[in-house]
């Protein structure tokens, strides 16, 4: 299967690191024109200069700005007013007792894990329809369906992602334009790394490492081990493709089996 993206300019949110950039990368090898996005400029320019350092004729361009914000919101349209994929990457996590997540907590992953997908689709969605061909996905997580007791703000956020790609999906029925969520599974990102020889110890090698964390922690795995970032952009890159034309409304899963349900 030779997935070709050429002529289609993608925006990716939040990729200017971990699954975010891989999936960037993963679009520009297929062919597209990619729009990194990050908060900063700087480290929008950074991450730009690693990736043309990666693939030297892959066409990319910066698109700065905090979605979360209005002025980064429209910082970030002013740069790429069209797009014919949409990948709504950005998102926070972090572990809190629940009965110490305040309101104002809440609404932070409400807003940003949430409404900035919402957001970014009803600012791409009618360009779309209009054209006639479209994709949009938004990464979701394994927490949409297992929720974590440690970080019950987060799953919320991410299981309301399956619904927000549903609906969406809805309204986008017949034109064209295809609408899913991606679920995620336990992904190595630098982060994620730290935090696993932290349990485990140091002095292991990283493939000694995760699949001991994943045996102790994560026993639900099928693959017994940390699902790279290139993995989950392999899946994102078919579901932009015209081969993907009748997976809509779907939440498809890159999780290794963690979820352990025959269904999404």
């Amino acid at each position: 299967m030779q997935i070709d993206l050429t002529g289609r300019t993608a925006m990716v949110t939040g990729s200017t690191q971990g699954i975010g950039a891989a999936i960037a990368m993963g679009l520009a090898r297929a062919g597209a024109r990619v729009a990194v996005n990050g908060r900063s400029a700087r480290s929008v320019n950074e991450a730009l200069q690693r990736m043309r350092a990666q693939e030297p004729g892959a066409a990319f361009l910066a698109a700065p700005g905090d979605i979360g914000t209005d002025s980064g919101f429209a910082q970030v349209v002013e740069a790429v007013s069209q797009a014919d994929i949409l990948i709504n990457n950005l998102g926070i996590f972090g572990p809190k007792p629940a009965l110490q997540i305040d309101d104002a907590e809440w609404r932070r992953y409400f807003e940003i894990n949430v409404l900035t997908a919402v957001r970014m689709i009803r600012r791409y969605l009618p360009g779309m329809t209009e054209r006639g061909w479209g994709r949009i996905q938004n990464i979701a997580s394994d927490s949409a369906l297992v929720i974590p007791a440690e970080m019950i703000h987060y799953g919320m956020s991410k299981t309301a992602l399956l619904a927000v790609s549903r609906g969406f999906a809805k309204e986008a029925a017949g034109s064209g334009v295809c609408v899913n969520s991606v679920i995620a599974g336990p992904t190595h990102t630098g982060g994620v790394e730290d935090f696993v020889r932290d349990i485990v110890g140091r002095d292991l090698s990283w493939d000694e490492a995760q699949r001991a964390f994943m045996r102790e922690y994560r026993p639900q795995s099928l693959i017994q081990r940390m699902i790279e970032p290139e993995e989950i952009a392999a899946m994102v890159v078919y579901l932009s493709s015209p081969f993907a034309s009748a997976t809509t409304g779907a939440a498809v899963r890159v999780d290794g089996g963690y979820v352990d349900s025959i269904v999404p």
